[in-house]
């Protein structure tokens, strides 16, 4: 692996600004979350939709 071109400088951020970021990150995740939920119970509906009522009349 070769050395990068450039070295960054590290910067610290105030608290306040971490706390704002991390909250946030925190929406985002949930919001993401929900989404991926609302998705997944949406394939599974129309699943079960289109499958029809005589998928609770077949025999066991």
């Amino acid at each position: 692996m070769s050395a990068p071109d450039e070295i960054h400088e590290v910067i610290i951020l105030p608290p306040e600004v971490e706390a704002a970021r991390a909250k946030v990150r925190r929406r985002r995740s949930i919001a993401l979350g929900l989404g991926l939920a609302l998705f997944a119970l949406t394939f599974y509906l129309l699943t079960i939709i289109k499958m029809g009522p005589a998928l609770f009349d077949r025999a066991l």
